[in-house]
């Protein structure tokens, strides 16, 4: 994919309701400009693929081909294609979040579901939180990576760089004894904002459940997404009693051995894990 293909891939993804626009597809191939795909038939641009790669870690991210051209081995060769290029960059599990109705699709090409996800919507709101939560200064942007590379399994540098340090969105962490214990960003799109990254250790839904608290606090009546895992209860029954709802279902598969366990999280985003 290049710049000069905006202009078909942008139109695509609108018949999925997707509503992105340039600047989306200008930070999906940002962290891996090799890794975005365009498929063309006889000349004739027909679908597109991204993908990203953090160390033994790839992410499989959107897949789209035209109306007219779906039920030939497009999605099919797209896939294989992507897989292909991620073994090339010595990338030893695959992931990717599917929509529930396509994990078949992904099943017959040796992905196998891990966990089951939801994304729900809601507004921002106020809520009481506990101490110990506080902005990043430039210092810790780096701690903040580091913890992120324990609790994802490799290091999304790449990608969390240009995030933490972009005043338009907002991060808070958790610190104990000088230690980061969880940390959430949301990414800011005009008055829509994405619940990001949460990362949080294993048994302290406590500090999870304050970090998504204070992060909506400083979201009020500001309209809020997040892609959960269907298992952190705490977080989601908290988010249903203030008013989120279900939007719709995913499940997460990988290709290679299951990672990204050790934490209570978040989704970054359905394109890059």
């Amino acid at each position: 994919m290049s710049v000069e293909d905006f202009t078909f891939a942008i139109p695509l993804t609108d018949q999925m309701g997707w509503n992105l626009a340039r600047s989306d597809f200008e930070f999906m191939m940002e962290p891996e400009p090799e890794g975005c795909f365009v498929l063309s038939e006889d000349l004739e641009r027909i679908g597109i693929a991204s993908t990203v790669s953090f160390g033994k870690i790839g992410w499989f991210g959107n897949l789209i081909v035209g109306e007219n051209c779906r039920g030939k081995g497009a999605g099919s060769l797209m896939v294989r294609h992507s897989i292909k290029y991620l073994k090339t960059k010595n990338v030893e599990t695959i992931g990717l979040y599917a929509y529930a109705e396509r994990t078949p699709f992904y099943r017959r090409l040796g992905f196998k579901c891990e966990s089951d996800f939801m994304v729900l919507k809601g507004k921002g709101f106020t809520l009481p939180v506990r101490a110990n939560l506080r902005e990043p200064s430039k210092k810790d942007v780096m701690k903040i990576i580091d913890f992120d590379q324990y609790c994802f399994g490799s290091s999304r540098r790449k990608l969390l760089e240009p995030i933490l340090p972009d005043s338009d969105n907002l991060c808070y962490m958790h610190i104990e004894e000088e230690r980061i214990l969880g940390c959430v960003i949301a990414k800011v799109f005009g008055k829509m904002i994405e619940l990001r990254t949460l990362a949080c250790a294993r048994g302290r839904n406590d500090i999870a459940v304050d970090l998504v608290k204070v992060m909506l606090n400083r979201l009020k009546d500001f309209e809020v997404s997040t892609c959960i895992p269907k298992k952190e209860t705490p977080i989601i029954s908290m988010l249903m009693e203030s008013g989120f709802s279900k939007s719709f279902k995913a499940a997460r598969m990988f290709l290679g051995p299951s990672v990204a366990g050790n934490c209570i999280y978040l989704a970054e985003s359905l394109e890059r894990g």
